[in-house]
Order: structure tokens, then sequence, then C-alpha cells
């Protein structure tokens, strides 16, 4: 168990590397070129293996670490819960493309579980995170919460706007993008600056950098395609 242990720490280590590295290509290259297209493959692909491998590490921290610390038992759940929220955000983005023409409510199961579960966690871990009284899992989940609750509408109801997909898919990867770069604030940053942890407010500066990066991207999208009034 502890070889497998190590092989996802480093395929995580590996991946996230490559995710940060890539991630901004995508933002600033043109929507739909072959550049844009291929490093968002190449992110997909990192984030991936990003959020299986920290699933699997969160669950063997609890569940099978004999060595590990109490203190680290709020860092294990929100391992978890970053990599739901990577998982769910990326996938999301990819499946609102291969279905961009539909017309009616969308009703696959696998789908639906991913915001299901996210909706699910995110309640749960911040629940947790006022129980113990730990910033960090009391008020990051809330994104999972509005994440997951907003995937759900839109994949129930039929689509009203032309510009659906590629608003959906814009939200679905700038939000794993979040979930990418609060992660390294979280565990990579401290570590290569040798400190113990870091301020909530350096934790939450991933949303308020990403949140107007969406909106802007999303009200030009709905404006081009919509109109000036849909966009409104």
């Amino acid at each position: 168990m502890e070889y497998i242990f190590m092989a996802a720490r480093w395929s995580h280590i590996i991946g996230g590397f490559l995710a940060l590295c890539v991630f901004w290509i995508p933002i600033v290259t043109r929507k739909g070129r072959k550049v844009h297209r291929r490093s968002g493959w190449i992110y997909v692909v990192a984030m991936s293996i990003v959020s299986v491998s920290a699933l699997y590490m969160g669950i063997y921290r609890l569940a099978w670490d004999s060595s590990f610390d109490a203190d680290d038992v709020p860092f294990s759940w929100f391992l978890i819960f970053i990599a739901i929220l990577s998982g769910g955000a990326v996938w999301y983005g990819l499946r609102v493309l291969r279905y961009k023409t539909r017309r009616i409510g969308h009703r696959k199961a696998m789908d639906l579980l991913l915001p299901i579960l996210l909706l699910i966690s995110g309640i749960a871990i911040s629940i947790y995170g006022w129980k113990i009284d730990f910033p960090l899992l009391k008020f990051f989940p809330i994104v999972g919460v509005f994440l997951g609750g907003a995937q759900l509408q839109y994949w129930l109801s039929a689509p009203t706007r032309r510009s659906h997909w590629i608003v959906e898919h814009i939200i679905g990867m700038l939000s794993c993008c979040i979930a990418t770069v609060t992660a390294f604030t979280v565990f990579g940053a401290p570590r290569l600056l040798q400190i113990e942890s870091v301020s909530l407010v350096v934790w939450i500066i991933p949303i308020l950098v990403f949140v107007p990066l969406i909106i802007g991207f999303t009200s030009y999208y709905t404006n081009k395609m919509d109109g000036k009034r849909s966009a409104s």
C-alpha cells in the first residue's frame, strides 16, 4: 500500500505541476483554435491524474496510514473535497461540449452523479469545518455547493440560449482552475516556501482572481451569441 501511495503522490506532483504550467494557455488563446484545444486536453489529462491521485491519498491517509497525525485530518478531508471539485468541474466542462446541441433536459446518470456528490460533499465538509472551527473547511466548500447546484440545474433544464454550452464550458474549466491554484496555495506553496501554513486570505485569492474572469468571459460570449439583451 505504501508503494501505491508513493506512486500516487508522485503522479499528483507531476500532474499538478503540468496543470499549473498549462492552465493559463487555454485562457489567453483564441477559443476553438488548435492551441486552445491541445493545451486544454493537456490540462484535462493533468487534472484527471491530480483528481484521482488526490482522492486516493486523502482516503489512504484517513483509513490506512498508521503514522498519520490527527492534526492533518482536516487537510485530508480538504484533499478529498478538492479532488471531487476539480474532477467534477473538468468532467462537466467536457460533457457540456458533448451535448451542446441538446434541446431538452439531460438525465444521464454519469453526468448527474458528480454534481450531486459535489453538492452533498460541499455541505458535509462545510458542516465539519464549522464543527472543528477550521476556516478553510468552513468557507471553501461553499464553492462546491454553488457549483454542484448550478450544474444540476443546467442538466435538468432545457437550454434557453444559444450560448449555453460555451458559457457552461468556461464555468467548468475556470472552476477547475480555482481548484488547481487553491490546492497549490494550501499544499504546494507552504512546502516550497518552508512555512507551516498561509493565511486564509491567500487561500481565497484564486476565487477573487478567477470569478471575475468567469463573469467577463461568460458575459462576452453571451453578448456575442445571444445579443446584448440576453447578456444583461
